[in-house]
């Protein structure tokens, strides 16, 4: 089965074909982070106008590329929310009309389980079940996972998600958008231990996060010691990111052992950072934990793993209407 997957979600326009959910052929991805970047955040009116001005080329390069055409696909897979309401409605009301033009089946797939699906697409992907621990942008959460499309939620962010923090505390020390991979790099040279920030776990049993307390220390520390941002800026970044990974990891781990599953799959724009990558390595071997990590590229916003779920959803007969909608917050699973 050969799925074409379209994302809009925030401010990438990517689409991809994927063969039997785990085969990806094309994988097309364009970005806006030069148009948001003066910014500093995402700006919703003009990632929609981009989206609607590079979908369509987008789309042809990712049949292009994959070297497919309309005759050769068995359904288009979307991502219908949670997002930015104006970015959804560009891919999803594509989607439908080329869906209907060609008489593909669609799927409408939720843009969080999809980005745990990137797994699927790895050489080794997890075995049913594992948990997945999901840190990006907009989203941090923890599911555990039963099988390719049963999701059971175990915790979420009650404020911030991870990435969002990263950005925020990137805007806070004028080191432009997006901040993850500044705050990533600077923190290679500094020392995660002179500047210690708080580490909110709220309960310490529970899987539930919260990351807007650690920006208000850095903006306290920033503003009480002004000089920091030109001296100590490296530790300050090392300290702020240690400690959102303290948490990532120390939640993470917990759940695999309540769970007792021995697998953890770690996804989303956040796992692309270095010391998050190499602090859950660390503490899952000492914990008898396999650890699934999606190459880079597929942790950040991407159509293959869109197409990758919605090939499952497909195969088990979950089709969309054309009256398919947007939704901007987390559904339930």
């Amino acid at each position: 089965m050969m799925i074409l997957g379209i994302e809009t979600s925030c401010d990438e326009t990517a689409a991809a074909v994927v063969f039997r959910g785990k085969t990806i052929l094309s994988n097309i991805v364009w970005s806006q982070v030069a148009t948001h970047h003066p910014y500093g955040g995402v700006v919703p009116e003009l990632a929609s106008r981009e989206h609607i001005e590079k979908i369509v080329p987008v789309v042809e390069e990712a049949l292009a590329y994959g070297k497919v055409d309309s005759n050769s696909l068995d359904g288009v897979a979307v991502t219908c929310g949670p997002g930015l309401v104006g970015a959804l409605l560009v891919g999803v009301s594509f989607a439908k009309a080329y869906a209907y033009a060609q008489g593909l089946p669609l799927t409408g797939v939720n843009h969080l389980y999809g980005h745990v699906a990137a797994v699927y697409l790895e050489p080794h992907p997890p075995p049913f079940p594992f948990v997945a621990l999901l840190a990006s942008g907009g989203h941090t959460s923890l599911y555990y996972v039963k099988g390719p499309t049963d999701f059971i939620q175990l915790g979420q962010t009650r404020d911030d998600a991870a990435g969002e923090a990263f950005d925020k505390v990137a805007k806070l020390l004028g080191l432009g958008y997006p901040g993850g991979q500044v705050i990533d790099q600077l923190s290679k040279e500094g020392n995660p231990e002179r500047i210690r920030f708080p580490r909110a776990l709220l309960d310490r049993t529970g899987f539930d996060f919260s990351f807007s307390g650690i920006k208000t220390a850095v903006s306290r520390y920033v503003h009480r010691e002004p000089e920091a941002r030109s001296t100590r800026i490296n530790d300050i970044a090392a300290g702020f990111q240690e400690a959102v990974v303290d948490v990532l990891v120390q939640k993470a781990v917990l759940a695999v052992k309540t769970k007792g599953c021995g697998h953890l799959a770690v996804v989303g724009g956040v796992a692309s950072n270095t010391r998050l990558r190499t602090r859950i390595k660390e503490e899952a071997a000492g914990n008898g934990i396999t650890v699934h990590i999606p190459r880079p590229e597929l942790c950040t916003d991407n159509a293959a793993m869109i197409a990758a779920i919605g090939y499952h959803y497909l195969s088990q007969g979950k089709k969309s209407c054309l009256d398919l909608d947007v939704y901007s917050k987390i559904r339930k699973p």
